[in-house]
């Protein structure tokens, strides 16, 4: 993310929607996620991570990322 930006694309990242993304992530141990959003100046704020036991993301996890994230940019334009 350094190097490329946030936007890496399918399969290392992808879109939740209103300014959240998913980073995915795989090993030997299993599936995780991250969940990250982006402020001005192409700064990556990580704000939540989990591991995934299930097909679909679940709402509480998403629930968590949306939260941290409005408190990350609310504090940011306050």
């Amino acid at each position: 993310m350094e190097v490329y930006g946030p936007d890496l694309g399918m399969p290392h990242t992808r879109a939740i929607g209103d300014g959240l993304f998913e980073l995915r992530l795989k090993a030997a141990e299993g599936i995780a996620r991250v969940l990250y959003c982006t402020l001005a100046g192409r700064r990556v704020v990580m704000l939540h991570q989990f591991i995934k036991k299930s097909e679909k993301t679940p709402r509480k996890e998403l629930k968590i990322g949306r939260n941290r994230m409005k408190e990350v940019k609310d504090a940011k334009y306050s």
